[in-house]
């Protein structure tokens, strides 16, 4: 066991696991978006996408060949060290990934008492049922949002903490919280930003936390997954 937690926070382990994904979105959107995928594309794909055609990348293309090969790239220098069961590693951290989704699940269906407890005002119904026809979009949503927030945002934010010499541990939590908020503030920015809620800025944050804290000690694979899984699970809740 002590082996297979290690293994699933190689680059390895996450490039195995995150390429099916990522494919099954890029060739969902692709099939499904009948000459129109941004109908289909999650917000943090569009922005990297938008970033990416600035400097003149194919929009179509680099955003995933980017992502696959930074991590294969990670994974070739770290090799020497690689998962000795990555099939069975993979297998794990599917399972995990649905544990921690279906958790993460049950959370955002006990969110609004638990926060009326601690005396927080809430205004509306905090979350509705989303058509199970966006499943592609929740899926790329898990990799994209997952690669954005905590495998960029959180580890930029952390390493420029560390170089003003903040101690490890508070450098990591005070990034985590950043890159939380980051995170759920870029649900309402934007022309196609929802409106600002109170419950669902505080859900999503709490949310980004256990992604934060998933992408730590887990790996990037598993914080994808649960996303993912986790989206797809909302999607078809009735509210």
């Amino acid at each position: 066991m002590t082996a297979y937690f290690s293994a699933t926070r190689h680059p390895w382990a996450s490039w195995l696991f995150v390429a099916p994904l990522l494919l099954a979105y890029e060739l969902g959107v692709h099939h499904l978006s009948q000459g129109n995928p941004d109908t289909l594309r999650n917000g943090a794909d569009v922005w990297a996408r938008a970033r990416l055609a600035e400097f003149g990348l194919p929009i179509l293309w680099a955003a995933p060949a980017i992502l696959l090969g930074g991590l294969l790239l990670m994974a070739w220098w770290r090799w020497p060290d690689r998962p000795e069961d990555p099939f069975g590693t993979i297998f794990g951290m599917a399972i995990e990934s649905l544990v921690f989704a279906v958790g993460i699940w049950a959370l955002s269906r006990n969110f609004r008492p638990m926060m009326e407890q601690t005396g927080v005002p809430l205004a509306s119904v905090p979350f509705h049922p989303l058509a199970i026809g966006q499943v592609v979009n929740y899926i790329g949503a898990g990799v994209y949002e997952e690669v954005l927030f905590r495998l960029g945002l959180f580890t930029i934010i952390a390493l420029i903490l560390r170089a003003v010499m903040l101690p490890g541990l508070i450098a990591m939590v005070v990034a985590a919280v950043l890159a939380s908020l980051a995170f759920s503030a870029a649900h309402h920015i934007g022309p196609a930003g929802e409106p600002m809620v109170p419950i669902v800025f505080y859900f999503r944050s709490a949310a980004g936390l256990i992604f934060s804290a998933l992408y730590i000690t887990r790996g990037l694979g598993i914080a994808v997954g649960a996303h993912a899984g986790y989206n797809i699970l909302v999607g078809s809740s009735v509210a």
